[in-house]
């Protein structure tokens, strides 16, 4: 009997299990006969704030808290339920010169490693996403996480995803959520209750100690690259004026959405390279930038 072991069939053969979670469930709970839980943070930093806002008037408040925090060199991110709302937001942000990018399931793994690394090295302030920023990203650059449409039901807005999402923004010290909604859910009220549990701990341990939080400090590591991924020193001129780049970066940036709404990926990550290219350009950083069709095409599923 060589197939696969049904979950029932695979507890019946094992001994002792040891889970480990952040966010144990259910199950997780009810077959434990203990529980320990390891709150404490060597950094001692706290678990982030949470703040409940109100739906009217959100997306000026978050551009104004985006803009206060990119102006000290933090990052944001933003969750979002749909794909749809990913783009819409993204674009707006984009309209009103704040410098944003979203991630999608239709990223590879390259591109969304990509994104993350660009987030971490300031090309862009701002991440919108929908369930990829959930879990494991740990990002110290990001003292902002805003909720969008917090209050709804559903698994993106579960005490444990919530739990999980607040968690993005515990490796700054600067650390906060916003939690944008018309009423507070019974998920966000555990979220919340939650986590000011934990910065309590913290808190204590902190004062007991003579402990001062601070930031997590983790280094940018290099992107491990397809074989097929080939780059070269961008050759073509490009304008040394920083208006002149702005403009080219504006400019590349509206073509690269375009070219993502028309599900053209490839060109679409093209010119997002670019756009890296001349932002660093900016910062007085000369990079290489991907060969144009460097990259293998990639078959369609059937």
């Amino acid at each position: 009997d060589n197939r696969p072991l049904k979950f029932e069939e695979f507890l019946e053969k094992t001994g002792q299990i040891v889970f480990v979670s952040a966010t144990p469930g259910p199950f997780e709970l009810e077959a434990s006969d203990r529980v320990v839980e390891q709150i404490i943070r060597p950094t001692g930093l706290l678990d982030p704030k949470g703040t409940v806002k109100p739906t009217e008037g959100q997306i000026d408040d978050l551009m104004e808290a985006i803009r206060e925090r990119a102006a000290r060199g933090e990052r944001v991110l933003v969750t979002v339920l749909t794909k749809k709302m990913a783009e819409d937001l993204t674009d707006y942000l984009l309209a009103h010169g704040i410098r944003a990018r979203y991630m999608h399931h239709e990223l590879d793994a390259f591109e969304r490693q990509a994104l993350i690394r660009d987030l971490r090295l300031g090309h862009f302030d701002v991440l919108v996403g929908i369930n990829l920023l959930r879990e494991g990203l740990d990002l110290p650059e990001v003292s902002l996480v805003a909720i969008l449409e917090a209050d709804k039901t559903g698994f993106l807005r579960s005490e444990r995803a919530l739990i999980q999402t607040i968690g993005r923004a515990a490796r700054n010290v600067h650390g906060e959520v916003y939690l944008y909604a018309d009423q507070v859910s019974e998920a966000m009220q555990k979220a919340i209750e939650e986590t000011n549990r934990r910065r309590a701990i913290q808190e204590a341990y902190n004062r007991e100690h003579g402990i001062t939080p601070r930031t997590v400090e983790k280094s940018v590591r290099p992107l491990v690259k397809p074989e097929d991924y080939a780059e070269e020193v961008l050759a073509a001129e490009v304008p040394e004026d920083p208006e002149a780049i702005k403009a080219e970066i504006a400019a590349l940036s509206l073509e690269m959405w375009e070219a993502s709404e028309a599900l053209d990926f490839e060109r679409a990550a093209e010119l997002r390279d670019r756009i890296r290219a001349l932002e660093a350009r900016l910062k007085g950083i000369r990079v290489a930038e991907p060969v144009a069709g460097g990259r293998k095409r990639r078959r369609k599923k059937r």
